[in-house]
């Protein structure tokens, strides 16, 4: 039997966006793969402490994290690429000149401003890491702050422009729609990330399936052969899929295995 090695994305693939729920049909999909001796890996945007237990629990042979700037598999550390503390600061010093509120997302723990949050996201963000215990420890004026990649809201008062005129010499800068913008160093990407998983297990770029909803699942969808879309995916990862597959609340991660003899 030929060896494939699926790469989910997290929030509405794996993870249902209204509720927070994984599908039951989804759990016993990709453990039914690995037992047919396939691989499973996660591939998200978040970083690696993000990733909750919840989804851990499912089984996975290793994860891609932070789109690509932290990569384990089999419990080693294949890729740790944390921003240098220097430039974590003049970005710091970047983001207020210009108004834009943000979450710094590091390999332990995320870090806010000290200021008020205007915009609507970073508000149910902030909320949502507090309640869970991250983001109260330390702050943007904690020193020797060190981070691995930004997730930003602009509002009406932001200098957005500029800001991402500055940071696109060194980073790149997806966006999100909503004036939301997710910001990783240049050369990691979720397709990186996959490039590297194949060359450590000597795998062909066909072997890969991916599945993803999103816009910064873009790259993956763009360098893998056999890429799968979700149900109610963005239009983007719909024109860039090989398979568009059921909606995460009707078995679409089962489905599309199914389809692709996985399981």
């Amino acid at each position: 039997m030929e060896r494939k090695i699926m790469f989910f994305d997290i929030d509405g693939t794996i993870l249902t966006e209204d509720t927070q729920t994984i599908p039951d049909s989804t759990v016993k999909a990709i453990r039914k793969a690995r037992e047919n001796g396939h691989l499973a890996f996660i591939n998200t945007g978040r970083t690696y402490f993000n990733v909750e237990n919840k989804i851990r629990d499912i089984g996975f042979d290793g994860f891609v994290c932070g789109c690509g700037t932290y990569i384990n598999v089999d419990n080693k550390i294949l890729e740790a690429a944390t921003i240098e503390e220097a430039t974590c600061r003049k970005i710091i010093d970047l983001l207020r000149k210009y108004n834009i509120d943000a979450v710094l997302e590091g390999l332990d723990d995320v870090y806010f401003d000290t200021k008020e949050i205007e915009s609507t996201e970073m508000k149910k963000l902030k909320e949502h890491f507090n309640k869970r215990g991250y983001g109260i420890k330390k702050n943007w004026e904690s020193e020797g702050l060190l981070y691995d990649k930004i997730f930003a809201q602009f509002t009406e008062n932001s200098g957005s422009e500029e800001f991402i005129r500055i940071m696109e010499k060194d980073f790149d800068c997806i966006d999100r729609g909503d004036c939301l913008l997710e910001i990783v160093p240049k050369g990691y990407s979720k397709a990186s990330g996959i490039k590297r998983v194949l060359e450590y297990y000597l795998l062909p770029l066909d072997s890969a399936y991916v599945f993803g909803d999103s816009s910064n699942d873009l790259p993956m969808f763009q360098f893998a052969t056999n890429s799968i879309a979700m149900g109610k995916s963005d239009e983007c990862i719909y024109n860039a899929a090989s398979f568009i597959t059921k909606d995460i609340h009707d078995d679409g991660i089962a489905y599309a295995m199914q389809h692709f003899n996985i399981i």
